[in-house]
């Protein structure tokens, strides 16, 4: 799986068929069992204490009942199970030498085995919810190993190196797409936005991801990949609207490197990179921008390649709107290009880390869309 800095880890194995649901890793248990029995042993002689100081006045025993509801949300079945056994033995034990009404003494042995159970049960639930959980982030695992290739790449021309992170925590894949391809031209790469968020938008930067991957090694001239791009992301809006989906379209920037001092870009809507060079960062213009992917029969322009310099020794910095619009608890814009050129000089990597850690600062943790980043170098000799 793939997450962050998109560095692999392994995925959620989910459970066999028939296990216990507290053998999963999603029903593992965040206390140790002696750790358990000395908390419960410890609990159970001081309740057990202060009842017989008060007497039948104040009788504090059923008080116990209370240790199951907070087992069942730490513990796991058997564990759970356990405290609640323990608890019902410890309550019949101190009221069958009750002197109190026998109808009394029985409610409260029913209302602890009731109050038991429930544990028990909501221990369960919690344990299956929690194992269905993982089986569907295992099946995000593989859509998204289909979708976004873990970093780094890299090519005979380049190095790329990136940071991902979905707008919500328990998603995998967002709004955001990038991909990094070796082909007979050069590398070729494509970072892009997809209008909107959920399922539909997924399926939209799937269909431009894939056509992208195909016209990248096939097409010579960068603007046939551009097109190809932009028919099947129209293809894919012809394709929601008869199904009452909403139609999206891709901002995105399209690069090229052949390995020499320039690069190709074809942008479609998209922020512009920013040069690492020199111990400065700058923004590099791009002066043909033209219109999102799957919106070109609105615009009467083709699309056009620039040549931009690419230096030895520089990178390239390519990311999406989540970066520069975040926000902090004023509702002031992120000072990208100030804070980046904080970080010239630094490995990729640094560079990464110290933008991921910033912004998280910045933003206060609140963030309102995905965050995609790459950053662009020649490979190692």
């Amino acid at each position: 799986m793939v997450m962050g800095f998109l560095r692999p880890s392994a995925a959620r194995r989910p459970p066999l068929p028939g296990s216990d649901p507290g053998d999963t890793e999603a029903g593992a248990a965040r206390i140790g069992n002696w750790a358990l029995a000395l908390w419960l042993f410890l609990l159970t002689v001081a309740v057990v204490l202060l009842d017989a100081l008060t007497g039948e006045d104040l009788p504090l025993v059923p008080l116990l009942v209370v240790l199951p509801a907070l087992a069942s949300v730490f513990c796991t079945v058997r564990q759970t199970t356990a405290v609640a056994v323990w608890v019902m033995l410890v309550v019949v034990a101190s009221r069958i030498a009750s002197t109190g009404p026998f109808w009394d003494v029985a409610f409260l042995i029913g209302f602890t085995a009731l109050a038991s159970g429930l544990g028990v049960a909501a221990c369960a639930a919690r344990i299956r919810h929690a194992t269905e959980v993982a089986r569907l982030r295992s099946a995000a695992v593989a859509l998204q190993r289909q979708i976004l290739r873990p970093l780094p790449i890299v090519t005979r021309q380049l190095r790329a190196h990136g940071l991902y992170e979905p707008i919500e925590g328990d998603r995998f894949v967002g709004g955001d797409i990038y991909e990094v391809v070796q082909s007979p031209h050069g590398t070729r790469v494509i970072i892009g936005d997809v209008q909107g968020k959920g399922l539909p938008a997924i399926g939209a930067g799937f269909a431009a991801l894939g056509a992208f991957r195909e016209a990248a090694v096939r097409e010579p001239e960068l603007t046939a990949v551009a097109d190809s791009v932009e028919d099947a992301v129209v293809r894919h809006n012809a394709f929601s609207a008869e199904t009452g989906e909403t139609e999206r379209f891709v901002t995105a920037l399209v690069l090229g490197f052949d390995g020499g001092d320039r690069m190709q870009a074809v942008n479609c809507g998209h922020l512009p990179p920013r040069l690492l060079c020199d111990g400065a960062a700058s923004v590099v213009t791009l002066h043909r921008t033209s219109v999102p992917l799957g919106m070109a029969d609105l615009s009467g322009e083709a699309r056009a390649t620039e040549w931009v310099g690419f230096p030895p020794g520089a990178s390239l910095l390519v990311c999406t709107d989540g970066v520069t619009e975040a926000r902090d608890a004023t509702g002031g814009f992120y000072p990208f290009d100030e804070r980046l050129g904080r970080w010239v000089g630094r490995e990729p990597d640094q560079v990464l880390d110290a933008l991921q850690a910033d912004l998280e600062t910045f933003s206060g943790g609140v963030r309102r869309d995905d965050v995609a980043v790459l950053v662009l170098s020649r490979p190692p000799v």
